[in-house]
């Protein structure tokens, strides 16, 4: 018997997206991801494009998670735990406005979830350099970066996990 489940999305960007989709692949009620690009100003990017720092867009992740399971704020929770929200176009050793910190919202729910965990970290004392921008269109990357580290094996060199919440 096949059973409808009911879908959402969101896209973050945190740096490379190997390690973005690394720890959101692994997470209860994720059903997929891709990475990709979004946030620029050229159709259907490559990534050496990309990674030209030419096209405006930011590596990112979209995720497509099961809502009855768990829910956009515990995903912006994990994105903002899983990278250095407080680097302004890098993380770690990647440099450029493509590995920005960046949350691209897809309805207006999102964006006040979003706003809301930014106001408590700065409350907390973090450094917030994060975008918060309305989604565009996403381009899926070429085959060789989806999964990465699922089929390379190793961990993230630039992402890790530190509790803020």
């Amino acid at each position: 018997m096949n059973t409808l489940v009911n879908t959402e999305k969101a896209i973050f960007a945190s740096g490379c997206f190997w390690g973005t989709e690394f720890y959101f692949q692994e997470t209860e009620g994720v059903i997929s991801t891709a990475a990709g690009y979004t946030g620029g100003n050229k159709n259907d990017p490559t990534y050496r494009e990309v990674c030209s720092g030419r096209t405006g867009h930011a590596e990112a992740v979209e995720v497509i998670y099961d809502p009855s399971v768990t829910s956009y704020e515990n995903m912006a929770k994990l994105f903002f735990e899983t990278h250095n929200p407080g680097e302004k176009n890098r993380q770690g050793p990647d440099i450029g406005e493509q590995y920005r910190s960046a949350i691209f919202y897809l309805n207006d729910g999102q964006k006040r979830i979003a706003e809301h965990l930014i106001k408590i970290l700065r409350e907390k004392g973090y450094t917030i350099a994060t975008e918060v921008t309305k989604a565009g269109f996403f381009w899926k990357a070429e085959d060789k970066h989806q999964q990465y580290y699922t089929k390379k094996g190793g961990n993230p060199y630039c992402h890790r996990y530190v509790q803020k919440f």
